[in-house]
């Protein structure tokens, strides 16, 4: 089978871009795709969005997108699943390559957090939780990440400073990505005065929401340009899975299921094992979402997950790159375009073009969007050909 190509990436600084607007936003990402691909020209764009319908007014993403960047006449949809749209993007782009029947696709993420302020920010995150069940109960994705770390805590015997290592990682990697928000490491005392947001969390284990846009070109290797200039990264794996949306209704709200299902599939599909991959772009909205994705993923035991970011130092999560360019905690959390972000990070650490970021040697890394508490989860296998 044909080698489907991650043949451009594309991104904008993660900010709070309060002069920009949303097409605009997403036009500078897609044209440094393009000419980052050789000038490929897609017929088919997937837009990767959380949001926009609620914080800027704007539906139809597809259709406004493609028109702003002259591309009319190619096909072009939204595609939203809360927290992991742009994974989800990504996926239904490498699907539709893949199949053959579009030869080249390109995937936006782009999301405008800053279209809204205050209350109506957090009302419109809370759309993306069970509406009948959950949000009107009050209940924000911030206060529920809150309760699920509390019951971790309680079930697992972990410290107050338990999760410390996830911020502290995420920050210090962050320090070399010119795209992050915040491009400074913390100390661990910092972390210790942080202000409580939602008890247990702090300010530090929350990733920051931002603006942003990602856009990446993906097509076959036999259609390549003539002296393509990067070396060629492949969608070696792709996997999703779905959850129970609603947190209280599944048998375990400590278990991530479709993380472990999708990171499964997409593993299988690469013909791998855990022990190849170099690094490990996990959804760190929440510093217990990520120990709860290692866990799921096999890096780490039930309930022992949050050991693995006391033991590796500044740059590591146990023995494993994590976050390596700052993950959403440092680099920030521009909602439906994380995980285009995370699939353009991961191509630069395989071209070995992340600069201070690089993680010496990589060939193989995994990168997996969550939306909500994995009510949906999406995770690709990105792997450097020879």
């Amino acid at each position: 089978m044909t080698d489907i190509i991650i043949a451009g990436i594309g991104q904008t600084p993660v900010q709070e871009h309060w002069d920009i607007g949303l097409r605009d936003l997403a036009f500078g990402a897609i044209q440094d795709a393009i000419q980052d691909a050789g000038g490929i020209r897609p017929q088919a764009m997937f837009v990767g969005n959380m949001l926009a319908p609620n914080l800027s007014r704007q539906a139809h993403l597809g259709v406004l997108l493609a028109d702003f960047a002259g591309l009319r006449g190619i096909e072009a949809v939204t595609v939203e699943a809360a927290g992991a749209s742009g994974g989800a993007a990504l996926r239904q782009a490498y699907l539709a390559v893949k199949s053959g029947l579009i030869d080249s696709a390109m995937v936006v993420g782009v999301e405008k957090m800053t279209d809204m302020v205050g209350a109506g920010v957090e009302s419109a995150l809370s759309t993306t939780s069970d509406s009948d069940y959950e949000a009107v109960q009050g209940m924000t994705p911030t206060a529920q990440a809150a309760l699920i770390m509390r019951r971790y805590m309680h079930e697992f015997n972990v410290p107050e400073d338990g999760f410390a290592g996830f911020a502290l990682t995420a920050h210090a990697n962050g320090a070399g990505n010119k795209n992050a928000m915040f491009q400074k490491a913390i100390k661990p005392e910092t972390y210790a005065k942080a202000e409580a947001v939602s008890d247990p969390l702090n300010m530090f284990d929350i990733a920051p929401h931002a603006d942003g846009a990602a856009a990446l070109i993906l097509t076959r290797s036999d259609l390549l340009p003539k002296g393509f200039a990067h070396p060629s990264v492949a969608i070696a794996g792709s996997g999703m899975a779905t959850d129970m949306l609603a947190l209280h209704d599944r048998h375990d709200p400590l278990y991530f299921d479709a993380a472990q299902l999708s990171a499964g599939r997409a593993i299988k599909q690469a013909g791998i094992t855990l022990d190849n991959i170099n690094f490990f772009e996990y959804h760190d909205a929440f510093g217990i979402y990520a120990a709860l994705s290692l866990e799921a993923t096999g890096f780490a035991i039930r309930g022992k997950g949050w050991k693995l970011a006391t033991e590796g130092g500044l740059s590591l999560i146990g023995q494993l790159p994590c976050a390596t360019m700052g993950g959403l905690k440092a680099r920030g959390n521009p909602g439906g375009a994380t995980g285009v972000y995370q699939a353009v990070e991961a191509v630069l650490q395989l071209r070995n073009a992340a600069g201070p970021c690089q993680v010496t040697g990589a060939t193989i890394g995994m990168i997996q969007s969550l939306g909500g508490p994995a009510s949906t989860a999406v995770t690709h296998i990105l792997k450097r050909l020879a």
